[in-house]
Formats: C-alpha cells, sequence, structure tokens
C-alpha cells in the first residue's frame, strides 16, 4: 500500500511530461552559453596578377580571430549561471504544479472511497427497506405509493452509487496517466493528518519563502539586472588579431593584423532595453506576492471557518454509537408501531421495545437539546 507521498516519488520519476520538461530546461541552459562563444575564425586568399604583365603576382592570405573585450566575457558568465538557476526555479514551478495536481486527484480519490462506503450502507438500507415494503404491500399494511418512494429511493441511492464508482475509476486512470501510464497502487481510504495552523504571520512567511514563483521571479529579476551590466559592457570595443602573409613575385612578407571595432551603432538602446525589463520582473514580483498573500488570507479564513465548523461536528457526534442508537431508536418504535407477533407475545414485545427505545431516546435528545441550546442547556 503506498502513501500519497510515495506515489508522488513515482509520478515525479515517471511522468512525461516532467522527463520533457527536464530536456526542456536542458537544452536552454545549452542554449545560453552559446551567446558566450567566440565568432568563427577566418581565412581569406586574395590572388592579384598585373594588368600589362600577367607572370608579376601577388598573393595575400589572411587569417584572423575576432572577439569582444575580455572582461565581457567574464560578465556574461556570470549571466549564464543567472540563467541556469532562473531555468532550474521555473523546472520547480513546473514540478511543483504538476505534484500538486497528482496531489489533488489522490484526495478526490479518498474522498470517492468514503463516499462509496457511505454509499454502500445507505444502498444495503435501502434494499432492506424496499423488501420489507414489498413484504407489507403483499399483506396489505403499506400502499402502493409507499412503495414506489421506497423503490424510487433504491433506485437513486444505486444511481450515485454507479456515478460514485465510475468516478472513481476516472480518477484511477488520470493517476496513472500522470504516472507516465504506469499502474499506481494507492489504496488509501483515509485523509493524512494535518495539523491546522493556529498563527497565521508564521504561515505567512512560511509560504511566501518557499513559494515556487516568488523564488522563479526573484531569480529572474537577478538575471535582468545582470543583462544590464553585460548591455553596459557591450558599449566596449571589440577584438581582432590575425595573421597575414603576401607575396609579390616570389617574395613572401609575413606580419600580423589587429583591428578594433567600436560599437557606435549595434548596442544603441540596449542598456535602456535592459533596465525596462528588469524594472517589468520586478513589478511582476511584487504584484505575484500581492496575489499570493490575498489568496493565502481567503484560503486561510475559509479553511478557519471549515474547521471551526468539523469542531462542532465532533463535539456533536463524538462517536459512531450515536448512528447506532438511532437505529435501535427506530427500531423499537417500529416494534411499537407495527409489531405482527402472535397476541401472547404482544405485551413482552412491547414492554421491551419502550425500555430499548426510552433508553435510547434521552441520550439522543440531551444530545439534541445541547446543540439547539448550548448554554442554558450546559447551565442546567
Amino acid at each position: 500500500q503506498n502513501s500519497i507521498e510515495q506515489v508522488l516519488k513515482n509520478i515525479e520519476t515517471n511522468n512525461k511530461e516532467l522527463q520533457a520538461n527536464a530536456q526542456l530546461i536542458t537544452s536552454q541552459k545549452l542554449e545560453s552559453k552559446t551567446d558566450n562563444n567566440l565568432p568563427d575564425p577566418t581565412l581569406s586568399y586574395a590572388h592579384l596578377w598585373g594588368a600589362k604583365d600577367k607572370n608579376e603576382t601577388i598573393g595575400e592570405l589572411v587569417v584572423s580571430q575576432s572577439f569582444d573585450f575580455p572582461s565581457l566575457y567574464a560578465t556574461r558568465n556570470k549571466l549564464n549561471r543567472l540563467k541556469a538557476g532562473a531555468y532550474d526555479s521555473q523546472a520547480d514551478v513546473f514540478r511543483q504544479d504538476k505534484l500538486l495536481q497528482a496531489k489533488e486527484v489522490c484526495l478526490d480519490i479518498i474522498m470517492l472511497r468514503q463516499q462509496k462506503q457511505i454509499l454502500e450502507e445507505r444502498l444495503r438500507n435501502a434494499e432492506v427497506l424496499a423488501e420489507m415494503y414489498a413484504k407489507r404491500l403483499q399483506t396489505g399494511d403499506a400502499n402502493a405509493l409507499e412503495t414506489n418512494k421506497i423503490n424510487l429511493e433504491l433506485l437513486n441511492v444505486r444511481t450515485e452509487a454507479s456515478l460514485n464508482e465510475t468516478a472513481l475509476r476516472n480518477k484511477m486512470q488520470e493517476l496513472n496517466t500522470l504516472n507516465g501510464n504506469i499502474p499506481v497502487v494507492f489504496e488509501e481510504s483515509r485523509y493524512p493528518l494535518t495539523p491546522f495552523p493556529s498563527d497565521y504571520q508564521i504561515l505567512k512567511s512560511e509560504v511566501l519563502s518557499a513559494d515556487r514563483t516568488l523564488m522563479a521571479l526573484g531569480n529572474e529579476s537577478l538575471v535582468a539586472r545582470k543583462q544590464i551590466a553585460v548591455n553596459k559592457s557591450q558599449w566596449l570595443p571589440k577584438l581582432e588579431l590575425g595573421y597575414r602573409r603576401n607575396t609579390e613575385t616570389g617574395t613572401p612578407f609575413n606580419g600580423v593584423v589587429v583591428g578594433f571595432s567600436f560599437p557606435l551603432f549595434e548596442n544603441r538602446n540596449k542598456v535602456k532595453i535592459a533596465k525596462a525589463q528588469a524594472l517589468n520582473i520586478d513589478l511582476q514580483k511584487e504584484n505575484a506576492t500581492l496575489q499570493v498573500e490575498s489568496e493565502l488570507s481567503q484560503l486561510y479564513r475559509e479553511a478557519k471557518a471549515l474547521h471551526n465548523s468539523m469542531e462542532e461536528y465532533k463535539k456533536t457526534f463524538r462517536s459512531q454509537q450515536d448512528l447506532a442508537l438511532l437505529k435501535l431508536c427506530l427500531c423499537a418504535m417500529g416494534i411499537l408501531l407495527g409489531a405482527a407477533a402472535p397476541a401472547r407475545w404482544k405485551k413482552p414485545l412491547a414492554f421491551g421495545a419502550v425500555g430499548v427505545f426510552i433508553a435510547t431516546y434521552i441520550p439522543l435528545m440531551a444530545k439534541f437539546l445541547a446543540v439547539c441550546f448550548p448554554g442554558e442547556w450546559e447551565d442546567k
């Protein structure tokens, strides 16, 4: 029997979307590194001959390599490391969303299984009741209208049970799909125990510090700021070094080629663009923080209200004995109202039924009055 944590571990390993996203992140990291590569070297050769005497020739061979200012490569290398961190944060966001989807499916399966238990009990009770009313209809103790109502209730319960079974199978299929179409063994029927956080401020600080989306936006902000530094460094001149060989009428000349390129037009407005993008990321992060705080506050209030309601229900129905007492009470009332026993047994059965009815009715009414009038009943 696998717990929810074990199921999530299997899905993290087998999920096709997570595997595809991992390959995408790897390709993005490699692509960002290509921005810091050297340009390709150049090789050129020129052969010239005289217009009057074609025997007079000049050959020229040039091999050169251009590159950016050396400090720019160090800055880009830092930028690539920050980009790698940003890509990893994006992968964490995608992973968290996918595992959250899987966990919600697991919780839905637990809910459907608990509903199934209740529906099975309702179905058994409805079948017993329908059988009893069918016999009463034959003996004349019940009419067709009452019997049809009971049969209609039985049909409704069977429909609900069938829909529950279909929904449960669909959720299991969805869980298998998330696991890469590998069958998942998940038989949990109880929710995991999770204590309700009493201090909202502590919960808020933990959520904000662990939110993957905010962490990803923080890393993207670092990337945007480093991009500003890279764009500023691109104003530095580009360099070119090479080897040159000239041959004139068979006499070779060797030399060195040195060149400079000043980016007067290529880098125009790039710093402004980088600053605007950095400001955009910062504003997105502030907005995302506000959204997370607002959503957390709303969910906390809803959870607190539900938690208080659950506590009230637990106080009212502290154990399953209430349902058993209710069944005994109703059974006793049925015996009192319609016992079809011989005349000599009616009196003893009636006394026994009265005793069971009083023994079960008084505790039920005591709890009922305690719920309806909590203050007054506790005082009494």
